[in-house]
Formats: structure tokens, sequence, C-alpha cells
């Protein structure tokens, strides 16, 4: 009896020893068990404006099918909201019905969409209508041997290049700021040092007046990003191609110099995820670049590179965008 009872006591003292230990292991356990102590961050909140277009409404695809983000969508009107939807299948309350050309510095921007909102990517851009008279009158001299030329564009009315690309693209970034988004994604265009690139001429009459200039004009929007004190990304890409994503490499440079490559254009998809991964991967920055997607050689189709590593390579060079040239 003796011994069982030094034996009870030897344990009770060896259990009161270790009481705080399993306590702190228990602690340590119910923290990793608990669905709070370790659950991931919610979703960033990212509004696309310019949505319902082709590249906008790519970016929103991508983002919506993306877990870390909660995108929002801007479009024009309520007619553009509705196939917005149909396409995207975008919730009500993903979506804002707001003219950004009409958008003015004090104007109330209390939309319940717009509250947490984190970062914005900017889509939108003038678009060229093309004059049907000047293809007729092509068909015509094509008919009679005779040079032909180039078919003509125009704007809308009230939507020309210095309306949208510039002064929409201004009150954009003055929402950014009001909502208190921390990073821009800007869609603008290569081109921007070429006063003289073709794209400059759209709207203008032979004499130099009209409603013209787009790249000038977005250029001019990017430079007031870059003021702006918010952390940004301006995405340059050459013309825009509807093709599926990963085709080709993509190229990433600066200054205009992927111009002068025979491949000078990129899919509107792999611009949208040039945007998402910007999101990603360079927030708290300033980053500028111009993008190409290039052809690669039967056979090599793992020296591919997609939107994640075409942009980490660049971002590891240093490259810097010269807005003085």
């Amino acid at each position: 009896m003796k011994f069982q009872s030094t034996r009870y006591i030897f344990l009770f003292a060896v259990a009161i020893a270790a009481a705080p230990f399993l306590l702190a292991s228990t602690s340590a356990f119910s923290a990793f068990a608990s669905p709070t102590a370790y659950s991931s961050p919610p979703p960033t909140r990212v509004i696309v404006t310019g949505a319902a277009g082709r590249t906008g409404c790519l970016v929103f695809s991508l983002l919506q099918n993306n877990p870390s983000f909660h995108p929002i969508g801007l479009v024009r009107t309520e007619k553009s909201a509705k196939k917005f939807i149909k396409r995207t299948n975008a919730s009500l309350e993903q979506v804002v019905v707001q003219d950004v050309t009409l958008l003015a510095e004090g104007d109330d921007v209390s939309h319940s969409a717009l509250a947490n909102v984190e970062a914005m990517v900017i889509c939108t851009s003038a678009m060229p209508v093309i004059m049907k008279r000047s293809i007729v009158k092509i068909l015509c001299l094509k008919l009679l041997g005779r040079k032909a030329g180039m078919p003509q564009f125009r704007w809308r009315p009230g939507h020309h290049p210095e309306k949208v690309d510039f002064e929409g693209q201004v009150a954009q970034i003055n929402l950014a700021k009001k909502i208190k988004a921390d990073h821009v994604v800007l869609v603008s265009s290569m081109g921007g040092t070429q006063p003289d690139n073709f794209l400059n001429t759209i709207g203008k009459k032979p004499d130099g007046t009209g409603h013209g200039d787009i790249l000038l004009w977005k250029r001019k929007a990017e430079k007031y990003l870059i003021d702006s004190g918010l952390s940004c990304t301006i995405i340059h890409p050459g013309g825009l191609k509807d093709n599926p994503p990963g085709q080709k490499t993509l190229v990433l440079d600066v200054d205009d110099t992927l111009l002068d490559s025979k491949e000078r254009s990129i899919s509107r998809a792999d611009v949208a995820e040039l945007c998402v991964s910007a999101l990603s991967n360079c927030r708290g920055k300033h980053v500028v670049f111009d993008c190409v997607g290039r052809d690669m050689k039967k056979g090599n189709m793992a020296t591919i590179k997609n939107a994640d590593a075409a942009l980490l390579d660049f971002l590891k060079k240093g490259k810097k965008y010269d807005y003085l040239k």
C-alpha cells in the first residue's frame, strides 16, 4: 500500500508539473484549428472601368475567376450594363453605371459598390468609327485601277480623344484618389513618343484641324497619373488582336523601341493577363512598359513567356520609361 501511495503521489506531481505545457499545447492547437485564426485575407476589391469593352471585359472575367480579387465593373450606359452582365455573369452589386466623361471633381461617388476599393484598372479609350463614304470611294478607285489610299475614320460626337482619353481618364484617376484606391493600372498604347504616328491623324481634317492626336492625349493622361501620387502600372500594348492568350511569348520593353520590330501586335487576352499580373506584382511601385507578342520557333513552346513571367523578368531588369522623349 505504501508503494502504491508513493506511486500515486509521484504521478500527481508529474501531472501538476506538466499542466502548463499541456494547456499551452491545447491553446496552440485550438488556434491552429480555429477557422478564423489563419483564414485567408479577403479578396482585393478592384474596379474595372470600360468593363463593357473588349479588353475591360476580359480583365473583369479574369478577376472574377480569381479568388484573390473581387471585381466591380464600371460601364457607360444601362444598355451596356445589360450586355456586360450577360457576358460575365456579374451580379447587380458588381456593376456601376457612369459615363466617365461626365465625372466632375466634386461629384458624389458614394456608390456602395465603390466602398473599400483598393485598386482600379482603366480600360477606357476613344473608339474611331469608319466613314462608309471612304469605303465606297476606295472601291470605286480600285475598280478604275487607281491608287485607293486608306479608309477614313471619325469619332462619335462627344467621344473624341481629348474628351475620353484625357479628360475622362483624369476624372477616373481623381476618382481613384477619392475612394482611396492605392494602385491604378492604365491600359494605354504604344506610339506616345511619335507625334507623327498615323493614329494621331484619325479625326483630323486635311488642314490639320479637328479632334485627333489620340496618342498624345493618352500620353498626357499618363503623365497626370504619374504625378498624382498614386502607385501605378501603365501598359502600352501594340496593335490589339482578338486571339486567345498564351499563343505567343510576351516581350516587354520601353520608349517605343518595339515599334521597330516586325511583330508589333498583341492579344487582348494577353494584355488582360498583364493587368491582373500587375495588380499582384506592381503594387506600391511606378511601372511603365510597352508589350507585344512574338512567335516562337516550332517545337519550342517551352520558351513562351506568359504574363507573370514576362512582367517579373521586366521588373528584374529595372528598365524605366522616359517621358522626356
